[in-house]
């Protein structure tokens, strides 16, 4: 029993440092100062508590607003914007700026030319083009496949987050009866 509860713990803290160094380059409120646009709210932010919390109820409207966002037409401003959003959607920071990352240098052409094809797809499907194709109307079929894309990717990972919080809350009920487990068999004589 003793040995099950040590590969227990030693799997608890393989998972945190795989965590650490997931979220080590994005905001946290150590090192919110270093980042170009928010280190001029940086007071303010370190005293929002919503901002760092990864409970639900901040998570969920990162997730969504987030991964919108980052398949808006919007690339070099999308930071400016998370933050604005985290502050009055009272949302994760850290998880905002994460989905951010979805578009970079590398993805983003591929990223808006394929919502741009699943924009103008669902205009025509739905009717919404007119005769004549211009420069509003490929605009408009980014912003709507990106939308699209971003709440479809948004969903997927409200998915994943739900399962991932689900499997750890029985890793840590395990944990804890293998602990209670561990200690009434040293307490007995």
């Amino acid at each position: 029993m003793h040995e099950e509860l040590h590969r227990h713990r030693l799997s608890l803290l393989r998972r945190k440092r795989w965590l650490r160094r997931l979220l080590r380059p994005l905001p946290r409120r150590a090192n919110v100062r270093r980042y170009p646009v928010i280190k001029w709210f940086a007071e303010r932010a370190g005293r929002l508590p919503f901002l760092w919390s990864f409970k639900r109820s901040s998570v969920v409207p990162a997730l969504y607003f987030g991964s919108v966002l980052s398949f808006l037409p919007l690339y070099g401003v999308q930071f400016a914007l998370a933050f604005a959003a985290a502050l009055l959607l009272r949302a994760n920071v850290t998880v905002m700026f994460g989905l951010q990352l979805i578009t970079n240098p590398l993805t983003v052409g591929p990223i808006y030319y394929l919502t741009y094809k699943l924009g103008m797809w669902l205009m025509a499907t739905t009717g919404m083009t007119g005769a004549v194709i211009g420069v509003g109307t490929r605009v408009n079929a980014l912003f709507l496949g990106g939308t699209v894309a971003g709440l479809a990717t948004a969903l997927l990972i409200d998915i994943a987050w739900q399962l991932v919080a689900w499997e750890a809350r029985v890793f840590r009920a395990r944990f804890e009866r293998l602990k209670r487990a561990n200690e009434e068999r040293t307490r007995l004589p």
